[in-house]
């Protein structure tokens, strides 16, 4: 029996074409190659099988019993090889029927709307299922249980993952209209306000807590909530402030009654990036996916400001 770890399964595609065409000159035009090399690839196998597979007559090249044998056998496995490469650069979203799993922050919420719109438009069957960050969220992309993440660029990247820069996060201060600190906008103000704060994933540092403590101000909390989505009702009705990432609330302000400010001192944009199973790094449903979310997701983030 011929050991495999030692065998050039390469030779096989020379055999093949050799079974079909019966000539060393068709075949090497076939595979774009010199007949010297084809000529050698054929003497390879005959050394590797112990067999003279195609012996030249008058006619052409005959075939021994083992390459009958053999050539039954190989056609097959490189016809369905082939198939598989060429299907492999093909997605098509009208005819799928894929669940794409999405881990995406709540301050996201004006960007799934979108998503599911402009993946409904192009493939009317696929569906979209939002899975919360969590501190398991990048293993989960390794493992296969998420397809794509959208989360702070500095956390822990584990082995497995391939990820992509998105346009990072702007950040803003809301309030509601009308609210006395927005009056005479200052970092004196913006300390002397009671903040609201989101309790998020917490892997990273605070950006926000960060820069205050470099400007030398002091954040009271008045209250904390789970989800960016509690937000605007919470600052519509109280004097409470929050500053977070425009994203998480531009496009409610009119809708409950808010105002935005830029804040007092310097908080610099908060890195994101796209995260996804480097497995999946040339599989066409992934790519697919990851284009339409790279491309929905940079849309709302620049509309942010």
């Amino acid at each position: 029996m011929t050991d495999l770890r030692g065998f050039d399964l390469n030779l096989l595609v020379v055999f093949d074409l050799l079974m079909e065409e019966r000539s060393v000159t068709r075949a090497a035009q076939r595979l774009g190659r010199t007949q010297s090399a084809v000529s050698h690839a054929l003497a390879r196998l005959r050394r590797q099988l112990n067999d003279p597979l195609l012996v030249k007559t008058a006619s052409g090249m005959a075939p021994s019993p083992l390459a009958l044998a053999l050539a039954e056998e190989v056609r097959p496995v490189l016809r369905r090889i082939g198939r598989s490469f060429s299907e492999r650069g093909e997605f098509d979203p009208a005819a799928s029927t894929r669940t794409f799993r999405l881990a995406l922050p709540d301050v996201s919420t004006s960007v799934f709307p979108a998503l599911v719109r402009a993946v409904r438009s192009l493939g009317p069957t696929i569906a979209l299922e939002w899975v919360d960050l969590s501190p398991s969220t990048l293993s989960d992309v390794v493992d296969g249980h998420v397809d794509l993440a959208f989360a702070p660029a500095a956390w822990p990247q584990p082995d497995g993952t391939d990820f992509e820069m998105t346009p990072p996060l702007t950040i803003a201060s809301f309030a509601r209209k009308g609210h006395p600190a927005f009056e005479d906008w200052s970092a004196a103000s913006w300390s002397g306000c009671e903040h609201a704060l989101v309790g998020v994933a917490a892997r990273v540092a605070n950006p926000i807590a960060e820069a205050a403590a470099a400007a030398g101000l002091d954040r009271r909390v008045g209250a904390r909530v789970p989800h960016f989505t509690t937000l605007a009702p919470l600052l519509s009705q109280t004097d409470l402030v929050a500053t977070v990432p425009t994203i998480a609330l531009h496009d409610v302000l009119d809708v409950f009654g808010l105002q935005a400010r830029r804040p007092p001192f310097t908080i610099e944009p908060m890195p994101h990036a796209l995260f996804w199973s480097t497995r999946l790094r040339c599989d066409p449903a992934s790519v697919w996916i990851r284009s339409l979310v790279r491309e929905t997701l940079g849309d709302a983030i620049l509309a942010a400001g």
